[in-house]
């Protein structure tokens, strides 16, 4: 028998995380040990259970998906995090590798896929669902390259962009990140600082063309 894969779980939803669950245990050599609902958390647990696969949202309260991985990443180099997510934009895909996640797959994938992610991360492989990996490298032939201020955003800077990008006002984008109105306005004057943009629609037109948004 191969040896037994031990799994995290990260996403806000508790109902989400309970289909996860029944689907992974059911599957050979799968388990979960431990489940997180927030970034913070997930930092957290993954010292308290060191778990060989995380399985991680990028929408999440607190601290947020990518700069979770961030920290995971820094504290221990051999994690193993696998991105499942309803974003299917290559500009995600970029980020959450550069973070130092080894997978990514849309919550839109079949069942199976999740499976074999799980598996082909703990044994050492990188595993991209094959349409995102289509995507990466038909950006990487077109020479399609970041708008430098981009770079220069932080994680959860991101997370507030690509949501005020999409028409959210600073007050929604504080209550859909779980943090301070304050905070969120600080994090949108610093993004229009970085970008070299002042309005909404700059931002809409700028994550378009990043591809962050679709029309």
């Amino acid at each position: 028998m191969p040896p037994t894969i031990r799994i995290m779980l990260v996403d806000d939803h508790a109902v989400v995380r309970a289909g996860y669950r029944v689907l992974l245990s059911q599957a050979d050599n799968l388990v979960v040990v431990a489940e997180a609902e927030s970034g913070e958390q997930a930092c957290q647990y993954y010292v308290d259970h060191q778990p060989d696969v995380v399985v991680m949202d990028l929408s999440l309260p607190g601290i947020g998906g990518l700069a979770a991985i961030h920290r995971i990443c820094a504290r221990d180099e051999t994690a193993r995090i696998l991105v499942f997510s309803m974003h299917d934009e290559a500009a995600y895909v970029e980020r959450a590798l550069a973070a130092g996640a080894q997978g990514y797959i849309t919550k839109a994938s079949a069942p199976d896929i999740l499976l074999e992610a799980v598996r082909s991360i703990a044994g050492g492989g990188v595993y991209v669902e094959s349409r995102l990996a289509e995507c990466l490298a038909a950006r990487s032939r077109c020479g399609a390259e970041e708008n430098p201020g981009m770079a220069q955003l932080s994680a959860r800077e991101f997370d507030v962009f690509c949501l005020l990008a999409q028409g959210c006002t600073t007050r929604q984008v504080a209550e859909m990140l779980c943090m301070g109105y304050k905070t969120a306005a600080n994090h949108a004057t610093a993004i229009r600082a970085k970008l070299g943009v002042n309005t909404t629609a700059e931002m809409a037109r700028l994550a378009y063309q990043q591809g962050l948004i679709k029309h």
